[in-house]
């Protein structure tokens, strides 16, 4: 796992969104973020994958929501944020 930071060492605790829709919400607790580039990271990560239609990243809360058209596939997700160089360590309560 790894996290990264702007070159000058700053962080962001801002939330990254996508364009909001509807549909199914799910929110997932995600180790590893600390700064706005690892909430775009995430942002476009799980973004990309088919089905999903919105992603909300919350840096000081470590969870990442996201808006499905139907049921999530929490495997294709955990898989996305690993890739990405980060952990999805469940459903945030």
């Amino acid at each position: 796992m790894s996290s990264c930071c702007t070159p000058g060492g700053s962080r962001s605790t801002a939330a990254a969104r996508t364009t909001a829709a509807e549909g199914t919400t799910t929110v997932y607790a995600v180790a590893g973020m600390t700064c706005g580039h690892c909430a775009a990271t995430l942002t476009e990560a799980v973004g990309g994958l088919d089905g999903v239609l919105s992603v909300e990243v919350d840096l000081a809360a470590g969870h990442v929501g996201v808006t499905t058209e139907g049921a999530p596939d929490d495997a294709r997700i955990a898989e996305a944020v690993g890739e990405a160089g980060y952990e999805l360590t469940g459903r945030a309560a």
